[in-house]
């Protein structure tokens, strides 16, 4: 089966998407994923499942705070886990499109 990505690396077909994918994306950005990438993995899924869209920082830090408590739900937490634009990043590797308001 071959995966097809974007220009910018996010995957064509979201139904194409399992953890083995996600390992691979986050190895290409140079991530290990731990247990805390997964949980918040796992809520950014939820959120797309409920809402059709990838969320953009706000509104992920709200979902997270909601799901892991006030200490995971700051974007400070989710930079140190996503460097550089976590939005942008979690949804990559979640294989959910390109939040809309991110550059």
């Amino acid at each position: 089966m071959t995966i097809e990505f974007d220009e910018e690396g996010y995957l064509r077909n979201l139904d194409d998407w399992d953890e083995s994918v996600a390992n691979s994306i986050a190895e290409n950005e140079g991530l290990n994923l731990t247990q805390d990438h997964w949980e918040v993995i796992h809520i950014i899924r939820d959120f797309y499942e409920q809402y059709q869209l990838s969320p953009a920082m706000r509104p992920l830090v709200k979902a997270v705070s909601l799901k892991l408590g006030k200490d995971k739900g700051k974007s400070i937490y989710l930079m140190k886990l996503f460097p550089g634009s976590p939005a942008k990043l979690i949804a990559k590797i979640s294989g959910l499109p390109k939040p809309d308001n991110c550059l």
